[in-house]
């Protein structure tokens, strides 16, 4: 009997499923669309009953397609963004809305008392980083403040892979690179939960328990089967955030690779064989344990990727977008194509991203985009152009704080769907003066999860296994002749928030 794997992931703007087969190809791969919420000011959220309501369509979707029966299908991966705050009851029900990763930015506050309660110095060493809106010990905090009535009925503050995988088994657990990147202080360094902090976030029965992304957290339940159409015991792995899952799917699985995932977002990884502590002065988030085993990792995030492209078209290009919805050409590609007119710095015009506050390397919610060097000769081109490069400047930001710290990439991963706008991708490779590798369309999170359920349920036999047989992606070649032109701007690009942030804030 053949085998398949089925990979489900829960995006910002979707839900994606695939199937892949023995020898790690797409056999037939299915999407749902959905929205965020942002109900105030900071405030991200969404009804988690919508991802597992997706996840039991695709499910079925993904069968029928392929035309096979539940039995073929050895093992279920699943990621969901990163970094998001749940809170379930026994029964493994939402009691409010899942507060989203990084864009979510309410617990300004909580982190504020932390320094009060704690002490800065203390605070630094109880996370391994200064505190910012990725953490989700910062999100339960909130809602233990806020809302003293969920917190008091929360079973378990889960995030979006650990509620998936628990409605999948009715057990819990989280991939243990998830848990002390993103719930610190709450786990120790082995995994183990911190009794020590207890009393100030949650207990520990009200958090999951690490394991290995790969290993089994538990078979299909009787209720998830009849929900899902999948055989009940199918082996189901802990799993874990998508950025996680792409970069697996990617090839980030051995040291010193950048990868970035462009999406609505931008997340970034860089893989190091070492521990490489924090360092405040600069915003260095320091190195956490990854998912692949052996692998330490930075991360960071910038919160506004193609979620800038789209603010673009459906601000400048209205009609293009409307004409798309009537069968005409997609907006998107009309924008790649204007901003391949426009000479590499955009005549002088500089965009700050920062629509939806910051995430790393500033961490400033009140971060405010900026459109500077604006005059009457700039047209839709040139700020589409601009737009493009602000994102790339972005990477270029975070590479030169890598490198301060003596972390020098071998080799470049871009993945997502910002890496179909070739024009893009070209920007990239010039800003960051590098090849780049593009992984193919379909080595998504998804893809990643499928991947490593592959590996769990013994297919494969560890990760370097999985790395022979990915893909190699296509490489873009820097242009040497843009690369002193963007360095003057990413000057330009890093002053500019310096320089604004007071205002920024003052806007706020």
């Amino acid at each position: 009997m053949k085998k398949y794997f089925m990979g489900v992931d829960v995006g910002t703007q979707q839900t994606k499923g695939i199937l892949i087969d023995q020898n790690l190809r797409p056999v037939t791969s299915y999407a749902v669309s959905h929205t965020i919420e942002n109900s105030q000011p900071y405030h991200y959220e969404m009804d988690a009953n919508i991802w597992w309501d997706e996840f039991c369509q695709i499910s079925k979707e993904l069968q029928k397609s392929a035309g096979i029966e539940s039995q073929e299908i050895a093992g279920v991966g699943v990621s969901v963004m990163g970094c998001d705050c749940i809170s379930v009851d026994r029964e493994v029900k939402p009691i409010r809305k899942a507060i989203l990763y990084g864009i979510d930015a309410r617990s300004v506050d909580q982190i504020r008392k932390l320094d009060e309660d704690f002490g800065e110095e203390k605070v630094l060493e109880m996370f391994g980083h200064k505190p910012n809106s990725d953490d989700i010990s910062t999100k339960i905090l909130w809602i233990k403040e806020n809302e003293p009535e969920v917190f008091k009925k929360t079973y378990k503050f889960l995030t979006g892979s650990s509620y998936m995988v628990a409605k999948l088994t009715g057990n819990y657990w989280i991939d243990q690179y998830l848990a002390k990147g993103s719930f610190r202080p709450l786990y120790n360094d082995d995994g183990s939960f911190n009794n020590e902090y207890s009393s100030y976030f949650c207990t520990s029965d009200q958090l999951a328990k690490t394991g290995v992304v790969t290993d089994i957290a538990g078979g299909v339940n009787q209720k998830a089967a009849e929900e899902t159409g999948l055989k009940e015991g199918t082996p189901v792995i802990i799993g874990t955030g998508d950025s996680t899952a792409e970069s697996v799917a990617s090839g980030l699985l051995e040291e010193d690779i950048l990868f970035a995932q462009v999406g609505s977002t931008l997340f970034y990884i860089f893989s190091t064989n070492q521990k490489i502590p924090s360092c405040d002065l600069d915003n260095f988030p320091g190195s956490e344990i990854f998912t692949v085993p052996g692998i330490y990792a930075v991360m960071g995030g910038t919160n506004a990727a193609g979620s800038l492209t789209g603010w673009i078209r459906d601000e400048f290009y209205f009609p293009e977008r409307d004409r798309e919805k009537g069968g005409g050409q997609n907006a998107f590609k009309i924008m790649a194509e204007e901003a391949a007119e426009i000479p590499a710095g955009s005549t002088g015009l500089v965009i700050l991203p920062y629509i939806h506050g910051e995430r790393s390397p500033i961490h400033d919610p009140k971060a405010r985009g900026v459109i500077f060097g604006l005059r009457g000769q700039h047209d839709r081109k040139s700020i589409t152009r601009a737009s493009l490069e602000a994102v790339a400047y972005s990477i270029g930001s975070h590479l030169r704080l890598f490198k301060k710290h003596n972390l020098i990439p071998n080799k470049i991963i871009l993945a997502g769907g910002g890496t179909k706008n070739k024009v893009w991708m070209q920007i990239m490779a010039d800003v960051l003066q590098s090849e780049i590798c593009i992984a193919e369309d379909w080595q998504t999170a998804s893809f990643g999860d499928a991947c490593m359920a592959a590996v769990g349920s013994g297919e494969l036999a560890d990760f370097k296994e999985l790395a022979d047989a990915l893909p190699h992606g296509r490489i873009i070649r820097p242009n040497p002749d843009n690369f002193e032109i963007y360095q003057k701007y990413l000057d330009i690009y890093e002053e500019l928030y310096r320089r604004n942030k007071d205002l920024m804030h003052a806007l706020s």
